[in-house]
C-alpha cells in the first residue's frame, strides 16, 4: 500500500527553469531518500508558495520524511509548513491513470 505526502510553504523563488540549478542538488538527495517513489514538483509564484507532491511504498518513510525535511525547511528559514499524508487507493487510482 502506498501513501502520498503532500507538502506545501512558503517560497519566494527562483522560479521555473531558474529552480532547476538552485534545486538540482536537493533533488538529487530526495530521489536516494528511503520508500520515495516519485516526487513531483509543484511551485505557484502568484500565491508565493512551493513544494511537493510524493509517492512513497510506506507511511513510515512518508513520516519519517514528513519530519525530517519540516527540520530542514525550518532551518532554512522557513516557519510554515503543512504536511499531509494520505493512503492511496490503489484501484480507482489505477482506473485513472496514476502512476503507480
Amino acid at each position: 500500500m502506498s501513501y502520498i505526502l503532500q507538502v506545501d510553504f512558503p517560497y519566494t523563488g527562483p522560479w521555473g527553469e531558474d529552480m532547476v540549478p538552485a534545486m538540482e542538488g536537493l533533488a538529487q538527495s530526495i530521489a536516494e531518500e528511503p520508500g520515495l517513489l516519485w516526487k513531483i514538483w509543484t511551485e505557484n509564484e502568484a500565491a508565493g508558495e512551493a513544494g511537493g507532491v510524493y509517492l512513497f511504498a510506506d507511511r513510515a518513510s512518508a513520516e519519517a520524511y514528513l519530519s525530517m525535511h519540516t527540520v530542514r525547511l525550518q532551518s532554512a528559514g522557513v516557519t510554515q509548513v503543512k504536511g499531509k499524508i494520505f493512503r492511496v487507493n490503489d484501484a480507482l487510482s489505477k482506473i485513472d491513470r496514476a502512476p503507480i
